[in-house]
């Protein structure tokens, strides 16, 4: 039997993985050699060789349970013992019906149907794909454009890419190619609407002039509510996801909320929207749906919506993802979604009393690296925490930084920033807040 924390021939695997493996947003050869992970449990992966490193990452944002967890362990036994996998084209099972109750049943009330798809980026394309064919139903195919917000990220597929910041976004060599939609400027953070409640009058007297001008060719809004994730982590007002949503209304524009980043407590509340008081047309869900198990993603969207797609001339929402509904990642979402709801003492994640206590220790810890030269700003909302330097991150260097300290991390751009799984220990939380403060001194 292979040791636990070891495999044979990494170095095979590892020439193996330079000359054939593409790594996210990398070159081939990958500039930095990956580190080779043997296993994980808890909030600590296990590299070849035995180290382990805290998660600050959450393997990006969406392991909030942790590794190798019990419950959801046996949520993925259980189903494998009935089926991996069915088509859901003319077929349904049990997982999949009952996480669309429950999904329905944590959401906004208006947002009654649930369509399943296999990756967040997916979800969006579906999201968008929902707003083209209402409008069109409704005899008004001219509302083909969507508004979204720069500094804003919606995923890596065509449909996606064209919603995210299309110039200081990561698809901007795309730019191009993608369909062209309306931007309007980011949005004031919270701290500098507090200091100047001027910006914030400004921005939303922005928007409301660009949905005004644009309202007869916008199909939706589309928004990722109060953080604007991996387009470059800014926190900004409810007021203005409020604002937002009256302007839809007022102007026959449907609202789209990302949730995947947002969604299942990370921002402090059950969902990004809910800081707003604010009901999307569509939502869509990702990331912490499995608790990082596998892939799944969903988009809700209202009856107005659902009866307006199905009257038009398809008669249908043209999607169908191959893995749509996949039972076991349904299963897993359920058992995730119980996790995220049951209180530590019971073995659950309590998210309502983990995020906030994360958030609390990373207010007061991540201070300090407002003394480090180089740091432009520090920010933290929920189980969120950002520094951001005033020059792009020595990646390697500040990997390297965060490792000495026990932590993984995974800096881009200008940000060295932790999303840590929820069921962090305050001691955990220690050692993630020491990482960051390493890597911002040494990128």
């Amino acid at each position: 039997m292979i040791p636990p924390h070891s495999s044979p021939g990494w170095a095979g695997l590892l020439a193996a993985d330079a000359r054939h493996v593409w790594h996210p947003y990398g070159p081939i050869p990958a500039t930095s050699p990956p580190r080779p992970v043997v296993s994980a449990a808890g909030v600590r992966i296990t590299l070849d060789g035995g180290r382990e490193l805290i998660d600050g990452m959450a393997s990006w944002w969406c392991a909030v349970h942790g590794y190798r967890h019990p419950v959801l362990d046996a949520a993925v036994t259980d189903q494998l013992g009935r089926m991996a996998h069915v088509m859901f084209g003319g077929l349904t099972h049990e997982p999949a019906i009952r996480l669309a109750e429950r999904l329905v049943s944590i959401t906004p009330e208006a947002l009654q149907h649930v369509f399943f798809a296999d990756s967040g980026s997916v979800s969006v394309e579906v999201a968008i794909k929902m707003a083209l064919q209402f409008w069109r139903s409704q005899g008004r195919p001219q509302k083909a454009r969507m508004l979204a917000l720069r500094g804003g990220y919606h995923g890596d597929t065509f449909g996606a890419m064209a919603l995210c910041d299309p110039v200081g976004g990561m698809h901007h060599l795309f730019a191009d190619a993608l369909p062209q939609h309306v931007f309007a400027d980011r949005p004031p953070s919270i701290a500098a609407a507090d200091a100047d409640p001027a910006l914030l009058d400004a921005h939303l007297a922005h928007v409301e002039a660009l949905i005004s001008r644009h309202a007869a060719g916008l199909a939706a809004v589309v928004v990722e509510p109060v953080l604007q994730g991996a387009g470059g982590m800014h926190a900004y007002p409810p007021a203005i996801l409020r604002r937002i949503r009256e302007l839809c209304d007022e102007h026959e524009v449907l609202l789209v909320a990302d949730e995947i980043a947002t969604g299942f407590g990370r921002t402090g509340a059950r969902f990004g929207c809910d800081h707003a008081d604010v009901t999307p047309d569509v939502m869509t869900l990702g990331k912490a749906l499995t608790g990082g198990y596998m892939t799944l993603a969903a988009t809700l969207c209202t009856t107005r919506v659902a009866e307006g797609i199905t009257q038009g001339e398809a008669g249908a929402l043209m999607h169908g993802p191959t893995f749509m509904a996949n039972p076991l990642a349904c299963s897993t979402a359920l058992a995730s979604l119980d996790l995220l709801e049951r209180p530590a003492s019971e073995g659950g994640t309590e998210w309502r009393r983990a995020v906030p206590r994360i958030e609390t220790q990373l207010h007061s810890g991540l201070a300090e690296a407002r003394t480090i030269p180089g740091v432009h700003d520090v920010r933290v909302l929920g189980a969120v925490g950002v520094v951001q330097l005033d020059h792009p991150v020595d990646v390697a260097a500040a990997t390297a930084a965060a490792i000495s300290q026990g932590v993984w991390l995974r800096p881009f751009r200008d940000l060295v920033y932790t999303m840590p799984p929820y069921v962090c220990e305050p001691y955990d939380v220690d050692r993630i807040i020491e990482g960051v403060l390493a890597a911002a001194d040494a990128g």
